[in-house]
């Protein structure tokens, strides 16, 4: 589970992305080149990577820093490598 602060930055990043796919509708409808429509869509999808990474490293912190106590959980860290494939895939 993320923590408010995590899920308040999470909800910014994506509000910013949903903003920026409305440009990309507009421009579409406004016929603009589509170099210039490809680049708003590159910039969306690294945007959507970052939020990506973002969440992993939030999920690493909480699976494998333990809060009552420093040793790693096997199945923990298992569950997160899967994450880690599934959004690089």
């Amino acid at each position: 589970m993320v923590t408010e602060e995590v899920k308040k930055d999470v909800i910014n990043r994506l509000h910013t992305v949903k903003g920026h796919i409305g440009g990309i509708e507009k421009m579409i409808e406004e016929g603009k080149s589509c170099d210039e429509v490809l680049l708003q869509i590159a910039a969306v999808k690294s945007s959507m990577e970052k939020i990506g990474y973002f969440l992993i490293q939030e999920h690493a912190k909480e699976c494998i820093i333990q809060d009552d106590e420093d040793k790693v959980m096997l199945d923990d860290v298992k569950k997160l490598i899967d994450s880690v494939i599934k959004f690089t895939r």
